[in-house]
């Protein structure tokens, strides 16, 4: 059961969910679940595995919930419970139960790896591809350009795409987008980032969802503010509402100075480390 429970928690991580394992670690006593049981919970409420049943699943099954529900970052946690509400001793949660042992949990809150999308192929997109390669993180690669999506420009991409922006977002969906923790547009050419800036937009605003990194990956455009106020006027003419606007960050990367692309890919790269980490950086400081 054990081996089932990891390779569906590695399963929904390599599809971008994050994952809460409990796992019993310690027992004392009568208990339901010996050392060793596992369960895994996905953010949509899916598990699998047990910890022994009982009231002591139920307890666990909340918890995972409530971490879930408020943990975007690596978390751990342990739990010690006594299977009697009388239960008495340091860091003891009683439960009404009559087993009268205890037993300890390990709860940990898993993060998926980063994988990003790098929507052109260009100088920065090569430049954040090898930083990312270097960090062990996923990238894949589109350009509408065959030469610039090629396996020897990107060896280590998941996937190389150069079909047009229409056809690659005719079959996404925001479920789909999913297996990405950040898109970054790079294009070329400003009329095909517009147009994929809308296609995403489109499936977060039919999926009733942000792109906060949370309920879909976060988008990221490269160039100026003058730019961007080009991009947002178009999408809410459109019908993309001003708060999903404000969810894309135009420009990226940190307020280092960056100017070559390779600097640019430092920028880049730690601001998404910055997101995945969830460390405080000031809103001015999120720009190259």
């Amino acid at each position: 059961m054990t081996a089932a429970v990891m390779a569906w928690a590695l399963s929904r991580l390599a599809a971008g969910q994050r994952v809460l394992l409990a796992s019993v670690v310690e027992t004392a006593g009568s208990v339901p679940g010996k050392v060793g049981a596992r369960l895994a919970m996905t953010p949509d409420e899916q598990w699998i595995g047990t910890v022994g049943g009982a009231g002591l699943e139920l307890k666990i099954l909340q918890r995972c919930k409530e971490h879930l529900q408020k943990q975007y970052r690596p978390f751990g946690e342990v739990v010690r419970y006594g299977l009697n509400k009388g239960a008495k001793g340091y860091e003891v949660t009683p439960l009404d139960s009559l087993c009268g042992g205890q037993v300890t949990l390990a709860i940990e809150v898993m993060i998926p790896m980063p994988h990003v999308l790098l929507m052109g192929g260009g100088h920065c997109g090569q430049a954040i591809a090898k930083s990312l390669d270097a960090l062990g993180w996923h990238h894949s690669v589109h350009d509408t350009r065959t030469e610039f999506s090629t396996e020897a420009m990107y060896p280590n991409a998941q996937h190389r795409s150069s079909v047009s922006v229409g056809a690659f977002l005719q079959d996404e969906t925001l479920a789909g987008l999913r297996r990405f923790s950040d898109i970054l547009l790079l294009g070329h050419d400003w009329s095909e980032d517009q147009e994929r800036l809308l296609g995403l937009l489109h499936l977060f605003h039919d999926g009733k969802a942000m792109p906060d990194g949370h309920q879909g990956p976060r988008i990221g455009v490269i160039g100026s503010r003058s730019k961007w106020q080009a991009f947002e006027k178009t999408c809410l003419e459109q019908g993309i509402e001003q708060s999903i606007l404000d969810a894309v960050v135009c420009p990226i990367g940190l307020n280092i100075g960056a100017e070559s692309p390779e600097e640019i890919a430092v920028a880049v790269v730690a601001q998404i480390m910055a997101s995945f980490k969830c460390v405080n950086v000031e809103a001015s400081t999120w720009r190259a």
